[in-house]
Formats: C-alpha cells, sequence, structure tokens
C-alpha cells in the first residue's frame, strides 16, 4: 500500500515539530509539507496533494483553515482549540458536502482520553463537580479545549448540576454548567483534575503531561482514523 500523504499545518510551533516527527517515523506515512504562519495553505495542498492535513496553528486561525483544507477535499485532523460551536457546525456541514471525514480532537493524549472517559462514568453517580486544568504560561485559550470538552461530557452524562457557593470572582468561569479553574503558569505543561463531591467522600481523576511526546499515539491514531470516517468526529475514540 502507498503511503498515507500527510501535511502539518503550524510546522514550526511545538505541536508541528512533534507531528512532523510523529509522521516520518510512522511506517505508513510520508511527510507531504509543513507549513506555517504566512504560507499559503491552498497553494501547498495543491502542490503537494496530501491524504490529510493536520492543523496546529492559533484560535484565531484554525477556523479558517479547517474550511480551507475541506474545501480542497482534503481530510482535517485538528488539533488547535478555539472553534466554537457555530464553527464546528459549519465544518460539519461541509464535511458532510464533501463526503469526507475530519476530526477536531482538544487532547490526543491517551491518558486525557481516559480522564475523560471516566469523568462521564463519573457524572452518572455525581451531581457535583469541578474541573482545574493547569498549562503553561504561553497558552493562549482558557479554559482549554480539554477542559470544555471534559465538561461538556459530564453536562451530557448527569441529570442535573450544582455548582458550589462563593464570590464569582473567585470561583472560576462556568462551562456547560461547571466551575472549571485555569491555570498558567511556567514549569507547567498540561494538567487536569476533574474533582467529583458527594456526602462524605471525593473523587478526583488526574491527568498530567510530562511532554510532548505523549500525544504522539494520538496524532498517528487520528490520522488514520481520518481515512475511515465521514463527516466530524470530536475528539478521539478509547
Amino acid at each position: 500500500m502507498s503511503p498515507i500523504k500527510v501535511g502539518v499545518n503550524g510546522a514550526k510551533g511545538r505541536m508541528g515539530i512533534i507531528s512532523i516527527a510523529a509522521v516520518k517515523n510512522a511506517e505508513d506515512m510520508e511527510l507531504a509539507f509543513g507549513l506555517d504562519a504566512g504560507d499559503d495553505l491552498g497553494g501547498g495542498i495543491d502542490a503537494f496533494k496530501p491524504q490529510v492535513v493536520v492543523d496546529f496553528t492559533t484560535p484565531s486561525a484554525v477556523f479558517a483553515n479547517t474550511m480551507a483544507i475541506i474545501d480542497h477535499g482534503v481530510r482535517p485532523v485538528i488539533g488547535t482549540t478555539g472553534l466554537t460551536e457555530k464553527e464546528l457546525g459549519a465544518v460539519r456541514r461541509r464535511l458532510e458536502e464533501k463526503k469526507i471525514g475530519g476530526i477536531v480532537a482538544p487532547n490526543f493524549s491517551l491518558g486525557a482520553l481516559l480522564m475523560m472517559k471516566m469523568a462521564s462514568i463519573g457524572a452518572e453517580h455525581f451531581d457535583s463537580c469541578e474541573i482545574i486544568e493547569q498549562h503553561h504560561a504561553r497558552k493562549v485559550d482558557a479554559p482549554s479545549g480539554t477542559a470544555r470538552l471534559t465538561a461538556k461530557i459530564i453536562s451530557e452524562g448527569r441529570p442535573k448540576g450544582e455548582l458550589s457557593s462563593g464570590s464569582a470572582a473567585s470561583r472560576g468561569g462556568v462551562h456547560e454548567g461547571i466551575r472549571i479553574h485555569s491555570i498558567r503558569l511556567p514549569g507547567r505543561m498540561a494538567h487536569q483534575e476533574v474533582i467529583f463531591g458527594g456526602e462524605g467522600e471525593t473523587l478526583t481523576i488526574r491527568h498530567d503531561s510530562i511532554s510532548r511526546e505523549s500525544f504522539v499515539p494520538g496524532i498517528v491514531q487520528a490520522i488514520r482514523r481520518v481515512l475511515e470516517i465521514e463527516g466530524l468526529e470530536v475528539g478521539l475514540k478509547v
């Protein structure tokens, strides 16, 4: 079989560098291009004809990039956070029109995926829950895409929500009925705690990404997976 031709957009960023290495080290993949800010994404697609484009750029650019990838008939794997529900709807419709698949995943770590799956189980048994997420100081979005997706999963899995009392100024933001506390500090990378509270007990589910190499298996899995599906998948499946 011919190798999967993969383009990487955001190639000079930390995750772009990791993605390029992941593609080069995968026996069934071939790097079609690595582009970055200021490069012509559509022109690169036309010139090198990838089957999949992985995007790790910025929240302000991700929607236009995603639509450009799809409009060229190429399957997107989007690791950039920042797509709104309205934009996800537009992406979903465009993928359906083109009859191709696309994946939007705020986190490619196996441990993070399992953390969210475990949180969905906890949501069936606890009404009260809060999320604490910590990232490096240069992360531009807060809360993180992983925290937002976790809150959505928890909200969908329980019959009602309960917000703890206290000063709104010090209690974090509310997303999908769940309070999320975002910490941005040097020395951090990617960490999240999901804390459930019940009468006389708490349940804490914690995940820590120690290095960006933890994302490599998920990136490779997503590239292979996106060739098998039609329509939009949000989050990787475990």
